[in-house]
């Protein structure tokens, strides 16, 4: 797995709510974090401020340098990754529908999606207790004002690409298309050998052709 190094957020002068349901749930696991709401609104100018880094993000972590009024400081944040079994579960509930597929790779994040895969046991957004951060400020408080302001940038991120999340979860872009790509051909050698018509199984490879375009011109 490759770490993705996002660009730095520019200076804004309001607040940055999320726009997306999974962006609200990860905010309000962010939120949980803070030690009171004095340094929640504190958290949220320095993110705003545009003197925090790009966010560094690899599987089960998030990085960032913050340049703030007391100092320059690391923020290293970390989050569970998804076991073997756990990945295998949520790749069997993405390949079952190919609209999910499609929507996955555009950096959407179905609501319908999310619910199956919990009922299969996979947890997709972190909550609460799962969110952790250390900044070299070594605050008193085990999440400081300059972790808090990266998260909430993390926030954004995976607000306007869900992708985020998953390469978050241990599941990054280019891992997830090749391991669907290994599911997807035995479904289409599966067709095959129960005497499928030859539309069924040019709709799973339509589907998945589709896919992979969503993915080039999201890197375009």
């Amino acid at each position: 797995m490759v770490a993705v190094t996002h660009q730095r957020e520019p200076t804004r002068r309001g607040a940055l709510r999320p726009a997306t349901w999974w962006g609200r749930a990860l905010l309000r696991a962010v939120e949980e974090a803070a030690y009171d709401d004095g340094q929640l609104a504190a958290a949220r100018a320095l993110a705003r401020s545009g003197r925090i880094g790009g966010l560094v993000v690899d599987a089960g972590s998030v990085a960032a340098a913050v340049d703030a009024e007391d100092g320059l400081w690391t923020v290293t944040g970390s989050v569970p990754v998804l076991d073997q079994e756990t990945v295998t579960a949520f790749l069997e509930v993405l390949s079952a529908d190919h609209a999910r597929l499609d929507a996955v790779l555009a950096g959407d994040l179905p609501l319908d999606l999310v619910e199956h895969a919990e009922e299969a046991g996979v947890e997709l957004v972190p909550y609460g207790g799962e969110l952790a951060a250390a900044c070299t400020c070594r605050h008193w408080h085990d999440v400081c004002v300059h972790a808090l302001a990266v998260l909430h940038q993390l926030t954004w991120l995976a607000d306007r690409d869900a992708q985020v999340l998953l390469h978050l979860r241990g599941v990054p872009r280019d891992d997830l298309l090749a391991r669907l790509r290994r599911v997807a051909v035995p479904a289409v050698d599966l067709l095959d050998a129960h005497g499928a018509g030859s539309g069924e199984v040019d709709e799973v490879e339509i589907a998945f052709d589709a896919a992979l375009r969503a993915r080039r011109l999201l890197e375009e």
